[in-house]
């Protein structure tokens, strides 16, 4: 998988931000999964368009929310919003996302809204979102899409995961053996993403 784009920046600077960011979150859910994100990206690590992949709307809802007080923490430069690319394959991936919702949080929508916008990314999905590492995906699936979670049994990489959840809705099997144990690419699918 490429890197381009999601190279990790300095440790240091990735840290302060993030460590300035959690300064001023209201301790709700998802709240460090959200530092982390702005974090890096601001650092210039992941895919993420300009505001996490959110509109322009609910990014600032997203910030007034989870780190409120944190004033010009985030210069965003709002003249380069994304436009919306691959809309229905995003649209089917969130409403994935939020069939599976804990229900404990407004903040799982963003978050389907935001794993959506990463996976049209080409590298790992917890690399794409500008997470530190994979047990960051992890817990944002356990807390967040607990359904999605408990059905990931055999641990597939989480992007592989959900396509393939997308795919068994429609019907449509990609693997070609009977059993994924036989698969070529096995080990491609399951096992660390490091």
């Amino acid at each position: 998988m490429s890197n381009i784009g999601t190279m990790m920046p300095e440790p240091e600077q990735v840290a302060g931000l993030h460590g300035r960011l959690m300064a001023h979150a209201a301790g709700l859910p998802n709240d460090q999964l959200f530092a982390r994100m702005l974090a890096s990206q601001v650092a210039g690590s992941g895919v993420l368009p300009v505001g996490l992949g959110l509109s322009l709307e609910a990014f600032s809802r997203l910030l007034r929310r989870h780190f409120p007080h944190s004033g010009p923490l985030l210069e965003l430069d709002t003249t380069r919003w994304p436009d919306e690319a691959r809309v229905a394959e995003r649209q089917d991936l969130i409403e994935l996302m939020i069939e599976h919702r804990a229900c404990q949080d407004d903040s799982e929508i963003w978050m389907a809204q935001i794993v959506a916008a990463a996976c049209m990314g080409g590298d790992h999905l917890w690399q794409d979102l500008g997470l530190w590492n994979r047990a960051d995906l992890s817990r944002l699936f356990t807390e967040n899409f607990p359904g999605l979670a408990a059905s990931n049994v055999r641990d597939m990489k989480w992007k592989k995961f959900l396509y393939k959840q997308l795919c068994q809705r429609e019907g449509v099997y990609v693997c070609r053996a009977p059993s994924c144990e036989v698969c070529a690419d096995y080990s491609a699918c399951f096992g660390p993403e490091e």
